[in-house]
């Protein structure tokens, strides 16, 4: 299946809505495996969570509630649909297109998964994935220059209204009134209070592909069912620029046999793109963002 791609709108408003990157003959079955991932992210016996009251990595373990799944591929999850779509030819098609880069280029990132807290509702506040909220403006014009090689996704498999963003701000430093609206850690009340904000609404099987030091934030109601794929992938050519913004989830479970093993020759290859990456940095590189 080919994807009809308008890379001219990526680039220049910053994400991209895209349907049916899921092939009907596989959506049933990750939306098993996701309901399975969940209900022992739940009840606890998966402890690789996003947590309520964190934002940001690195996430603990000080609310019992969660909105997100960490480490899908992961082979003590054993859910082979998760890697298999990664490395599927749809969203492979969707990432050297938008990348503009060849397959042998492309590099294995995050594969998580989204979804509703049970007992809170759950907001993150306005901010870029790899650039602080107290960023001057020649210093997120630096940021965004360098944050050409990564993609990001949310795909839906219930419907999702949960992002909102601002478009073009992939390109551009905040204005004051924007600036002003996201130097706080705190979430915002009402997120189309922003200057320039948009609501991104999924229906199932749709997937918003963007790039994250967009300005963006989320909202999440613990009485609406979510399972929305979120992942990233990258491009070799960027070097190390995406090492600490990736490298910060924890992946050392990705440099075992036992993970590389369960792999086709497609996802070993950009596996050890991953790999090449993580070795050619020294040091603990910290975290993105701070909650």
């Amino acid at each position: 299946m080919t994807t009809a791609i308008d890379k001219a709108f990526y680039d220049e408003q910053g994400y991209i809505i895209i349907p049916n990157l899921i092939p009907p003959e596989t959506f049933e079955a990750l939306e098993e495996a996701c309901a399975r991932v969940i209900a022992k992210t739940r009840s606890g016996s998966w402890p690789h969570r996003r947590t309520v009251g964190r934002q940001f990595p690195p996430f603990d373990d000080s609310n019992p509630d969660s909105w997100g799944v960490q480490h899908l591929m992961h082979p003590d999850l054993d859910e082979p649909a998760f890697t298999e779509w990664y490395t599927s030819d749809a969203l492979i098609n969707v990432a050297t297109n938008l990348l503009q880069c060849n397959e042998d280029e492309l590099q294995m990132e995050l594969s998580n998964l989204l979804i509703n807290p049970l007992e809170h509702d759950f907001a993150l506040r306005w901010h870029r994935d790899d650039v602080r909220e107290n960023a001057t403006a020649e210093e997120e014009v630096v940021a965004l220059a360098l944050w050409t090689h990564g993609v990001q996704w949310n795909t839906a498999l219930y419907e999702d209204s949960c992002l909102y963003l601002i478009p073009k701000t992939h390109r551009f430093p905040r204005t004051e009134l924007q600036r002003a609206q996201s130097m706080t850690q705190a979430p915002p009340a009402n997120p189309l209070d922003m200057p320039g904000a948009i609501q991104v609404t999924l229906q199932p099987g749709e997937t918003v592909i963007y790039n994250n030091n967009i300005l963006h934030c989320g909202a999440y109601n613990s009485k609406q069912r979510r399972a929305t794929l979120h992942g990233c992938m990258g491009d070799i050519r960027g070097g190390s620029t995406r090492a600490k913004n990736v490298l910060q989830h924890g992946l050392l479970w990705m440099t075992e046999d036992r993970f590389r093993d369960r792999l086709n020759e497609r996802g070993k290859r950009m596996l050890q793109a991953l790999i090449d990456m993580k070795n050619s940095v020294q040091g603990d590189l910290g975290y993105s963002l701070v909650n």
